[in-house]
């Protein structure tokens, strides 16, 4: 990173609209203590010996890097770990916090990486870990202020709020409304119109270094895996610290404030760049779909035109036969489903584990490649695998848990494969191996995560 230093003065110019002046700017706190790690006196860096342009404290430096740290991450394109950074940590803090309150901190390029979907690759900008501290120290400073505004059914990457919470109040307004709409935004990140990404912060701040970092990091280039640069104009990178809490600053302003402006009786659930819109007519929904592409034409988004569907949520009550009753929402498929009521069973609206979801935890499952751990015990299994297995179960088993049944069934087949090579009186018996596990089940249900959820997995 070059040592270089720069005029700190925003280009973008003060306050300038009676709605801007409005708006409270973000809290300041100037709290100075010594970064961890030895004490050098001698130097004068644990204590401001003279102001800085910006009132920014090396406490707040040393708490985002704890956050970083404990996200983990990979490296940026410097192939600096987590581990390398702490060798030099108090220079490390006591560098980025010179640069940060100086105004002479220049990003370096976001490393990309290509991550294979359905149907093509996502693009993830990786930052330094330099520069993954310096962007939480904003979004520490940022971020109370913008939660303050930010709509109740936004659910994505905000404290207190979640995807499950997301799912079960999109569940509940399908029993409700009987129409949705399933709205994609093409390339989302790549899409944001740096103007106005400014624009809408500017409303909420006025904190000059705030504003000066946020635009750095808009326009910082991207590494290419051959080493090239390529400049950005748009879009701000899938991966960074600050990308979420900006994507949710510009669908605030883009989706979610003009809905509630323009729409106040359609209902919405939005987690980032996924949402969904409950309507009572078709009419209405055809209406709110053509509305919500040309708004997101306005701010320079696009509807993905094979993606964005309007749905029919079909069940018992509602009986229409309209050729698109079901769609997927965080990882779960929405769909007509038999439910166990207390006058008998019924068809309802309910959401259950999506097919690709499955499809992905199947592929992760047959990844670990069990059968090759055969110098393993069944507990070193358990405490590796554990904490995956939960996390699915937990997220996937909040609605309609039986959906899950095949992913423990594969879970306890991979068991199976283990146990055969693990032990030659089950090698070429795979029948045995099963029931072996069966029986290591029945003693010890506790062991596998799933064990607890389903004691006799179907089919095994």
């Amino acid at each position: 990173m070059k040592d270089e230093s720069t005029d700190a003065e925003h280009r973008g110019g003060a306050v300038c609209s009676s709605e801007e002046a409005s708006v409270m700017e973000v809290e300041r706190r100037s709290c100075t203590v010594r970064f961890y790690g030895r004490v050098n006196q001698g130097d004068g860096r644990n204590f401001v010996s003279k102001a800085k342009p910006f009132s920014i404290s090396k406490q707040e430096v040393y708490e985002a890097y704890k956050q970083v740290k404990a996200n983990k991450g990979a490296a940026g394109i410097d192939r600096q770990t987590i581990l390398e950074f702490e060798r030099k940590l108090e220079d490390n803090l006591y560098k980025l916090w010179n640069r940060l309150s100086s105004g002479s901190y220049f990003p370096p390029p976001v490393k990309r990486v290509e991550i294979p979907k359905e149907g093509g690759t996502r693009l993830l900008g990786v930052p330094t870990v330099a520069d993954r501290v310096a962007q939480t120290v904003v979004k520490n400073r940022l971020e109370p202020e913008l939660e303050k505004h930010f709509h109740h059914d936004s659910y994505g990457y905000r404290p207190g709020k979640s995807a499950v919470e997301a799912v079960g109040v999109a569940r509940k307004r399908c029993w409700s409304y009987d129409w949705v709409v399933d709205l994609d935004i093409s390339t989302f990140f790549d899409s944001i119109d740096h103007e106005l990404m400014l624009r809408a912060l500017r409303c909420h701040t006025d904190s000059k270094w705030i504003l000066l970092y946020v635009e750095r990091w808009l326009k910082a280039p991207v590494q290419l895996s051959d080493g090239s640069l390529e400049e950005r104009n748009q879009g701000t990178p899938q991966g960074g610290v600050i990308s979420p809490l900006l994507a949710n600053l510009f669908l605030h302003y883009a989706f979610d404030r003009w809905m509630q402006e323009n729409y106040p009786e359609v209902p919405f659930e939005r987690y980032a760049d996924d949402a969904i819109c409950h309507c009572r007519t078709e009419a209405e929904a055809e209406e709110v779909k053509e509305a919500i592409e040309k708004r997101f034409m306005q701010c320079g988004l696009k509807l993905n035109p094979h993606k964005t569907q309007i749905v029919y949520c079909k069940d018992d009550r509602r009986k229409e036969d309209y050729h698109r009753h079901k769609f997927d929402f965080l990882g779960f498929t929405f769909r007509p489903r038999k439910v166990k009521g207390r006058n008998g069973i019924f068809i309802g609206f309910n959401p259950a584990v999506s097919n690709k979801a499955k499809k992905e935890m199947n592929q992760q499952i047959r990844g670990w490649k069990l059968h090759l751990k055969s110098n393993w015990s069944l507990e070193d299994l358990a405490r590796v695998c554990n904490p995956v297995i939960r996390g699915w179960f937990n997220y996937y088993g909040s609605y309609y848990r039986s959906a899950l049944e095949d992913v423990a069934r594969q879970l306890d087949l991979r068991l199976g494969k283990w146990a055969e090579w693990k032990y030659k009186r089950f090698r070429g018996h795979s029948g045995r191996a099963i029931k072996w596990v069966r029986g290591v089940r029945k003693r010890d249900p506790k062991l596998f995560a799933h064990w607890q959820l389903y004691p006799r997995t179907a089919g095994l």
